[in-house]
């Protein structure tokens, strides 16, 4: 992470650093994808043409060795100039064949988290050619938005939706499901007093698109905040794998969402933590993986 690169991410919401996983990384990506990928769970929803993972290193190996131990955290670390705690990890898998797009999206809205260091790292061990790669407004983590979620029940369409957003208190998250085992990627709920998303898309001209050839080794650095997406309509001949990794800096907050889209780490449900409480509450849910202070001299020590 050069000064440059760091500058660019905080100045465009996300930057592309080439060549920094070595090749042990790389097959360590495509080992725990394809384990995962194999190991389809209550975390795992298929949506089309999309498979979507949550917390896939805890039933990956390799992926838990990505996350612990690759220099994916000293990246992040060093861009944030700040301790960063590993908060969870996504797989999102498209098969061969024809790539439909991601829609145009904020990660913000899909989580019990609040902060201005909130850090995506995605990466692949597939090239990912421009025209299907991962795509963001540049600038739009800056706006001070947070848009509505696009999964998740409708209260408009559904009574008991509705009700449960009418009706939920600022202190309790409400997931819409009776317990972790049983989370559904749309059994949350859209809180529609946010924002919609706007139609990116459909005004492409209005707004400045940054995206990447992506190549494996490579990491894509994005701004929690910022409004990213994928491009679609290409037959690809090649499966696209993608690890994405959450990472939070010194500043992030617990935030109770009345609509709450993703469900907390397991780990932190029994310590039923409170808005407004920092992740350094929760050491030993959150470890700092990296500190600018050393390796071995955290905040938690």
């Amino acid at each position: 992470m050069t000064e440059h690169e760091a500058a660019t991410f905080h100045r465009d919401g996300a930057v592309l650093i080439k060549n920094v996983l070595s090749d042990e990384w790389v097959d360590l990506i495509r080992e725990g994808t394809d384990a995962a990928i194999a190991r389809p769970d209550v975390m795992s929803e298929d949506l089309g043409t999309l498979r979507v993972d949550q917390f896939p290193a805890a039933k990956s190996e390799a992926l838990k060795r990505l996350v612990e131990d690759s220099p994916i955290a000293e990246v992040v670390g060093r861009a944030l100039q700040s301790d960063v705690r590993f908060y969870m990890d996504q797989l999102f898998y498209k098969p061969k064949g024809l790539f439909l797009p991601t829609p145009w999206h904020q990660d913000t809205c899909y989580y019990n988290l609040a902060g201005a260091d909130l850090v995506r790292a995605w990466v692949s061990p597939d090239p990912v050619p421009r025209s299907v790669s991962l795509e963001v407004v540049r600038g739009s983590h800056l706006w001070n938005v947070t848009y509505s979620p696009l999964a998740g029940r409708d209260p408009d369409a559904d009574d008991d939706a509705r009700a449960m957003i009418e009706n939920a208190r600022p202190d309790e998250p409400m997931l819409g499901v009776e317990s972790y085992d049983d989370w559904n990627y749309f059994s949350g709920v859209r809180d529609k007093s946010l924002p919609a998303v706007p139609d990116i898309e459909g005004h492409r001209d209005s707004y400045e698109i940054l995206g990447w050839d992506y190549e494996p080794g490579d990491i894509i650095l994005f701004h929690g905040h910022i409004l990213h997406g994928a491009r679609g309509g290409v037959e690809s001949p090649n499966p696209r794998r993608a690890h994405a990794s959450l990472w939070a800096g010194s500043d992030v907050r617990y935030l109770h969402r009345p609509g709450q889209i993703i469900p907390d780490p397991r780990a932190l449900y029994p310590h039923q933590p409170k808005t407004g409480q920092p992740l350094s509450d929760f050491p030993d849910v959150f470890p700092v993986v990296w500190s600018p202070h050393g390796h071995d001299q955290t905040a938690d020590d």
